[in-house]
């Protein structure tokens, strides 16, 4: 992806802030098709709401566009609704599936979602594919931002040489690859003011409404005393997911050791001047299988990309990595 940001947008963390707070006005207040939704019941009896950005009556063959959301993101994140229009340019079918707790309302099991969640992604994928094949659709392509591109990455991995039997490609864009590097970057100086306390004024308030759906799940006065998501995962995601602590977590979550393991098309972007994810942590070409395409743009910041005049809109990324998906379709 050749990208350069406006002149008038310097330094990662302005390239990350206006997009998604400034640029990403006009697609919230006119998304590119208007959603519907389904309610799917999950294995554990709990469920996942999907968004659609048509009903379930494919064109023959019409490929499905399947997105993952970042940390708290949803549907209406200004990356999906970026993409929602993309694939309506394209022709295609458009799903966004929810993590758990991301959809507007809370989840029944104690469980909510993680970065390394490959099990939920691949039973999402599974009953997408099945669905849009029974429709008379195509192909599935997938994206995951962020969070969602790390836990992509992880199924696309622990599935091997199945993977390609549910999507053609697969790709992650300004995923924390290297959960420990992001993590501890992330809770420091400028990050922690502004980005740490955001997410966790969203996820606090949420794991508390699992608690008093699941009494006796964590301490919740440590819970509301935690200062930064390393001491959020300690308390809550890693011991609810199966996982020792923190540290357990982002070691086994991350997909960057895992890399050299997937074995269909999968491209990861990565801005350089990404405020969330150290330059240095970024996977390098001996790191990754032939498979794996990696993206490293100078400029972008986090999921941002603006482009264009003032006030620049967020079309770039979206372009870019859904034309390079394309490139991978059945022919």
């Amino acid at each position: 992806m050749k990208y350069v940001a406006p002149n008038w947008l310097p330094g990662g963390n302005l390239q990350t802030i206006w997009p998604a707070m400034v640029s990403a006005r006009s697609l919230e207040q006119a998304p590119a098709v208007p959603y519907q939704r389904e309610r799917w019941t999950t294995p554990d009896d709990d469920f996942i709401d999907v968004d659609f950005s048509q009903a379930h009556a494919p064109k023959p063959k019409q490929p499905l566009l399947v997105l993952f959301h970042g940390l708290e993101g949803s549907s209406s994140s200004h990356y999906a609704l970026a993409f929602a229009k993309v694939a309506e340019q394209r022709g295609w079918a458009y799903a966004v599936p929810h993590f758990r707790g991301c959809s507007g309302e809370i989840n029944r099991a104690p469980r909510a979602y993680h970065s390394g969640d490959y099990e939920e992604i691949g039973w999402m994928l599974s009953k997408l594919k099945a669905a849009h094949v029974l429709a008379g659709g195509g192909a599935l392509l997938a994206v995951g931002i962020s969070l969602g591109g790390n836990a992509l990455m992880r199924w696309a991995q622990e599935a091997g040489s199945t993977a390609a039997q549910t999507v053609e490609a697969v790709a992650s864009v300004c995923s924390p690859l290297d959960l420990a590097a992001s993590g501890v970057a992330i809770g420091q100086g400028f990050n922690r003011l502004v980005y740490t306390r955001m997410f966790l004024n969203s996820m606090k308030p949420k794991a508390l409404e699992r608690l008093a759906l699941n009494p006796g799940l964590f301490d919740p006065k440590a819970l509301q005393a935690s200062r930064n998501l390393y001491e959020f995962d300690n308390i809550f995601t890693a011991p609810v997911h199966g996982f020792k602590n923190t540290e357990d977590y982002w070691l086994r979550a991350s997909a960057k050791p895992h890399m050299h393991r997937i074995t269909l098309p999968a491209l990861a972007l990565n801005a350089v001047n990404d405020p969330f994810i150290p330059a240095w942590s970024l996977p390098k070409a001996a790191e990754v299988s032939n498979s794996v395409t990696l993206w490293h743009t100078p400029q972008g910041g986090h999921v941002g990309f603006p482009n264009g005049k003032f006030p620049a809109q967020v079309m770039a990324m979206p372009e870019a990595v859904s034309g390079w998906l394309a490139r991978n379709l059945p022919t």
